[in-house]
């Protein structure tokens, strides 16, 4: 891909992507008399379904309305993290200076190129994904609308599949959300942001939560002047809220404008230019953007299967219902990621998948409930999180003790200039039981596994202080909480009986009690050899 490809690489680059994950002239296989498994949606958790009971030996069909790959690799996390990616670049190259490297004149950003690889980086990854692939698998790959027939069939176009179990995989959507106006404004989602080509030079974000953080540092740092719309008070409301003021602290310095308490009235157009009208301490004002990005929540897709026809119960904001075994009302029909989970992760998606191949397909007790799910925010620091929060754990009755390391304490993160962050481990009281931990660091993502392996391990922070972490790396932060533990084990009692001993020990009673001791171990050795 060259640096002044244009819009014939765009067309090129897409048509690369739908020819894995949606063949033109691709025609649907003749129905085999019963599958083992028909899996619809195929999204991460679908693929993962489908692929992974195919190679066990179970006939499988896999039914998909639009892409193979679904949101992660077609309008989530790959695209995402590609943008992600070069948006970092572009700030590490204007941060240049603080390290001594001098870089003359301006620092310019090709957005269009930028996108153009994210483009390319996707159709390479799709490869993973392709149908011809899960074809070659064994796998039935059937495009087209599905819809429950009854309890043990579904309707593919003219097609009926029927099914000893399947798995409803069919994932989320991005939610409008009912303000005036937005829609005749026009606006972005996930879903139709990374599909455009210039950059917009004022972007307007709707919504804080994960979506929207990472999106605007992203655009921002991109050249984008970023407006974010937040109702609540911080970022993030799910996240630890020490760790959201950083990533606020972090954004104001970089200049992206937060508007906290603010709740938005309507959207107006001007020929190219949106309006968007809010409110905030009670006083009414306006703000122009060239393009508004809408991150305001996911909804489940569960409206056109035809639920009630396979007695599978559901709801439009929880989606299908599952008990924790990931199966549905119908004990022939389980549910795997978005479509059923408040948690819409993709390795959540792929684990819940994995519970739902045992469970389905071998009479498995794999629970929900005994995951430990990680999940990060890919701001700038990240922000990771595993287990419970100070607040969940407080819920479920557990006293809790915190363990915190700064970074700004921790030599590596001084050296590389990326103090704002921190380690914070809790556990419950008088024990070294892991409850949860959250990091704030620029790769708290890479460092949220060791304490994810802890957590699912039911190792302490015992064990966690007597792993040697290589000296300098920002994961000795991990080590440096761990300790914290440790010396938290040090009560006066502790300290005073310690001092004791050691004091009992330099006495000349210890020394005579000692050679006693000597004295009597030689005369054993003695006998001991006169026996033989």
């Amino acid at each position: 891909m060259g640096k002044n490809a244009g819009p014939d690489t765009n067309d090129m680059l897409d048509a690369q992507l739908s020819s894995n994950v949606r063949p033109a002239g691709w025609v649907n296989p003749k129905p085999v008399a019963r599958y083992n498994l028909v899996v619809l949606g195929a999204g991460t958790s679908g693929l993962v379904s489908a692929a992974g009971a195919a190679m066990l030996g179970a006939k499988v069909a896999l039914v998909e309305r639009n892409l193979l790959g679904g949101d992660c690799l077609n309008w989530g996390c790959v695209p995402s993290k590609a943008i992600i990616r070069s948006s970092r670049s572009a700030f590490d190259a204007r941060e240049a200076g603080r390290f001594g490297v001098k870089i003359d004149g301006e620092i310019n950003v090709d957005f269009s190129f930028v996108m153009q690889r994210m483009r390319a980086l996707r159709s390479q990854i799709s490869a993973h994904d392709a149908a011809a692939r899960f074809q070659e698998l064994g796998v039935d790959v059937y495009f087209g609308e599905a819809s429950f027939a009854g309890p043990d069939s579904i309707r593919v176009g003219n097609d009926l599949l029927l099914f000893d179990r399947a798995v409803i995989a069919t994932g989320a959507r991005a939610v409008e959300p009912p303000i005036d106006g937005l829609s005749d404004a026009g606006f972005h989602t996930n879903e139709t942001v990374f599909s455009i080509t210039e950059r917009p030079e004022r972007l307007a974000v709707i919504g804080g939560g994960p979506l929207g953080s990472e999106l605007a540092q992203a655009f921002h740092r991109l050249g984008s002047k970023v407006f974010l719309f937040q109702r609540s008070s911080h970022l993030l409301g799910r996240d630890d809220r020490e760790a959201a003021e950083i990533l606020q602290r972090v954004f104001a310095s970089e200049g992206i404008s937060l508007f906290f308490n603010s709740a938005i009235v309507s959207i107006t157009r001007n020929g190219d230019e949106k309006h968007v009208i809010f409110e905030k301490g009670g006083e009414r004002r306006s703000l122009a953007a060239d393009a508004i990005l809408v991150g305001a929540g996911r909804a489940p897709n569960v409206e056109t299967l035809d639920l009630a026809r396979a007695g599978v119960s559901y709801d439009s904001t929880g989606g299908v219902h599952v008990d924790d075994f990931l199966r549905t009302t119908n004990p022939r029909i389980y549910a795997a990621g978005d479509v059923c989970l408040r948690s819409k992760f993709t390795h959540m998606a792929d684990a819940t998948a994995r519970i739902v191949i045992q469970n389905a397909l071998f009479g498995g007790r794999k629970r929900l409930s005994s995951l430990t799910v990680p999940w990060v925010t890919y701001t700038d620091p990240e922000i990771a999180h595993v287990g419970l929060s100070e607040k969940e754990s407080r819920d479920k009755g557990f006293h809790v003790r915190t363990y915190l390391k700064n970074l700004e304490d921790v030599d590596r993160a001084i050296l590389d200039g990326e103090t704002e962050g921190f380690v914070k481990i809790h556990t419950k009281r008088g024990t070294d039981r892991i409850l949860g931990a959250t990091i704030v660091a620029r790769h708290a993502g890479e460092m949220i596994n060791e304490i994810s392996f802890a957590i699912g391990s039911g190792l302490g922070l015992r064990a966690l202080s007597e792993v040697i972490h290589p000296y300098p790396t920002q994961a000795e932060a991990l080590k440096g909480a761990a300790l914290e533990f440790n010396r938290s084990r040090l009560t006066p009692s502790v300290r005073l009986l310690t001092s004791s001993w050691l004091r009992f020990r330099r006495s000349g009673t210890f020394r005579r009690i000692e050679n006693c001791i000597r004295g009597a171990r030689a005369l054993f050795r003695q006998h001991g050899r006169r026996e033989k």
